[in-house]
């Protein structure tokens, strides 16, 4: 495979410098993925394989410019949709909610 996920070796996106010391989750909402992706993984929802494979459908702009939990997001908003576990007006209603408004 050759999509815009596969960067490992490649040249040109210049030196990689992860702090000394991070932290495992840098903002509250990416604790909220993890949590949301052992749930539905732990509920049957989808597998490693298929989660991975919602990543790798990723629109290629929205990948490189998305961070490591916008991408688990994505994957598990696509796959619950696919899979019929939640409706697009569910998602949008909820997200709605959660910007603040009704």
């Amino acid at each position: 495979m050759n999509g815009i996920h596969d960067l490992g070796g490649m040249h040109g996106h210049g030196p990689i410098n992860p702090p000394p010391v991070e932290p495992v989750f840098k903002h509250d909402w990416e604790r909220r993925i993890f949590a949301l992706f052992i749930g539905a993984f732990g509920g049957g929802h989808y597998n490693v394989d298929e989660f991975r494979h919602a990543i790798e459908r990723m629109d290629p702009a929205h990948y490189l410019l998305g961070s490591y939990y916008e991408h688990w997001l994505h994957a598990i908003e696509t796959l619950l949709l696919e899979k019929g576990v939640v409706t697009r007006e569910e998602l949008d209603r909820t997200m709605a909610t959660l910007k603040g408004g009704h």
